[in-house]
């Protein structure tokens, strides 16, 4: 059965040609102008991955992130033209899992896609699967982290980081394997996506985020999640 993708935008020449280059690699498209209606087709139509513009009428594509996100991990690709730092930040943090920049090629979106759906079946097949100590728990499997007792929600992407650098405790992760693992790119030296989501662990987990203890960095080689004894 063809996987399904939501392609959300109020320019429809844009949703058009993505949804024609989509149906072409054999996914089944269905299309959303605004905000709302992605919220209405998401929940009826139960897609398999979202193509979501930022700027939109109505809800705007954060809003729609932020809303999925409360029930769902379904991938989330934004599209935006806003090229800005803080914008990008911004929907990582809401928790999407990747972005591109407008006027994109084709090719990379089609690779983005393939990439995205990819990463969402893939399972880790490691039995190392449990962290404990007196101030954190995580528990890989069951998708539960702790601190101090207390439950803490990370977003899609940040739970792909923190299990492969968990399942690696004690051990440095180049750049390149987390990278590679977590967005199935080509590494080309950009790290500064593995630096954005180690960042959003520091500041959920650590107790003192500006001198880690958990997340440690090899200076130009990686990080290492160091166990505490």
């Amino acid at each position: 059965m063809a996987e399904k993708i939501l392609v959300v935008d109020d320019n429809v020449h844009l949703i058009q040609g993505i949804q024609f280059y989509l149906e072409q690699e054999g996914y089944q498209a269905i299309t959303a102008s605004d905000g709302q209606e992605a919220l209405r087709l998401f929940d009826s139509e139960h897609p398999d991955l979202l193509l979501l513009d930022v700027m939109m009428p109505v809800l705007d594509g954060w809003q729609v992130c932020r809303h999925i996100r409360e029930t769902s991990d379904v991938p989330i690709i934004m599209l935006t033209a806003k090229t800005e730092k803080e914008d990008i930040v911004k929907g990582l943090d809401l928790g999407a899992d990747d972005y591109l920049i407008k006027p994109f090629d084709t090719g990379e979106l089609m690779a983005r896609v393939r990439a995205a759906l990819r990463r969402n079946k893939t399972k880790p097949s490691t039995s190392d699967n449990v962290y404990r100590d007196d101030y954190l728990s995580i528990d890989l499997d069951a998708r539960r982290v702790t601190v101090n007792g207390e439950p803490v929600k990370l977003t899609p992407t940040e739970y792909k980081v923190l299990d492969l650098m968990v399942r690696n405790k004690g051990r440095t992760v180049e750049f390149r394997q987390i990278f590679e693992t977590i967005w199935d790119f080509e590494y080309v030296g950009e790290t500064g996506y593995v630096h954005t989501y180690i960042g959003h662990l520091r500041r959920k987990i650590e107790p003192d985020p500006r001198n880690p203890r958990y997340f440690l960095s090899e200076l130009d080689v990686g990080y290492r999640f160091e166990p505490q004894r």
